[in-house]
């Protein structure tokens, strides 16, 4: 059982610019991180949102990450860890206990193949039956699962996490990016003269920027001639499509089933939900949220929040659905 002590907690916080107060001795010790529900005598929990304020009153942990202004809430068996955003302290304080990244233990098996035209940096794993191509550079500290096709034209930088049956050419993955199983960047896109269907030679790449997330079973296409782009700090979740020449910007959440066409230009910290559409050639704005199974056919504004097929403003688009349920 891991044991993690209440000033590793505030370490980490700290570390990322989070300030936070308590009482509690920094020799504390909590067993595990659960929810207000399910917590109890040595669990660390947290509160965010008001809708469990009932259930923040009978919380059996041993402290609470919470906002200041609902202290009083809280039972006198749990301590307040007064932090000004309690989710943003969860994705931190989380992985002092459940720690998934893998970590390289800078093995290469002896079951891989490594084309001679290759440079493999220091403390790299490289796990077995994975083929590293010709004009592939892999840097320092990063790790390769199983099964893996690994170029020709590829830079892994440093601290770069693949898993198991990742296929991956034409590309630049930044430093401290996480490949999900099965995921495939740096194919040929969908491209050809569509009267003859005569194909489309692809010379360009895919570039990830640093701390970014592809999710299993995900396609990024190359480019035609440039780069199809995922910016930094950015979260793709599986089974996502993204074609040639997209260009998407930093801090994006993409859920699931989401497919973009080619040539779509996106701004910063757009979110996206599960199964929406966006067509090729668009201009998405900065923090534009785009509802699930929405249907984008146009460019959109900075600062929107859409939904619908076509998508439009979410304000009309919900008129739009209660007039037409009251008309049946």
């Amino acid at each position: 059982m891991k044991k993690i002590k209440y000033k590793e907690i505030k370490e980490i916080l700290e570390k990322n610019s989070l300030k936070v107060k308590s009482l509690i001795s920094n020799e504390e010790i909590f067993l595990s991180f659960k929810t207000i529900s399910n917590s109890s005598e040595n669990d660390l929990s947290f509160f965010s949102n008001i809708r469990y304020l009932n259930d923040l009153r009978k919380i059996k942990a041993k402290a609470c990450l919470i906002e200041e202004k609902f202290i009083s809430y809280l039972p006198n068996n749990c301590f307040p860890i007064i932090v000004e955003d309690p989710y943003l302290a969860l994705a931190f304080v989380t992985n002092l206990f459940h720690n998934e990244v893998l970590q390289s233990n800078g093995v290469i098996s002896n079951n891989t193949s490594i084309d001679s035209n290759s440079k493999i940096e220091k403390y790299v794993q490289i796990n077995p039956f994975t083929m590293i191509f010709h004009n592939t550079e892999i840097k320092e500290g990063s790790y390769i699962g199983s099964n893996s096709s690994i170029g020709p034209n590829v830079i892994i930088n440093k601290k770069v996490v693949i898993h198991d049956n990742v296929s991956i050419s034409n590309a630049i993955i930044m430093e401290n990016c996480i490949i999900k199983s099965g995921a495939r960047i740096g194919g040929t896109g969908f491209g050809f003269e569509m009267k003859t269907k005569q194909k489309i030679s692809h010379s360009g790449n895919v570039v990830v920027g640093k701390n970014s997330s592809i999710g299993s079973n995900t396609t990024i296409d190359r480019a035609v001639f440039e780069s199809t782009s995922i910016g930094e700090f950015s979260n793709i979740d599986n089974l996502v499509q993204i074609a040639h020449n997209v260009d998407i910007g930093n801090f994006a959440v993409i859920a699931a089933q989401v497919g973009i066409a080619g040539s779509t230009k996106i701004g910063d910290y757009v979110t996206i939900g599960g199964q929406a559409g966006i067509s090729g050639h668009l201009v998405i704005g900065d923090n534009v949220t785009i509802a699930g199974k929405s249907g984008v056919t146009k460019n959109i504004s900075n600062n929107s929040t859409i939904a619908g097929f076509p998508a439009k403003d979410i304000k009309l688009w919900k008129k739009e659905i209660i007039r037409n349920s009251l008309r049946k």
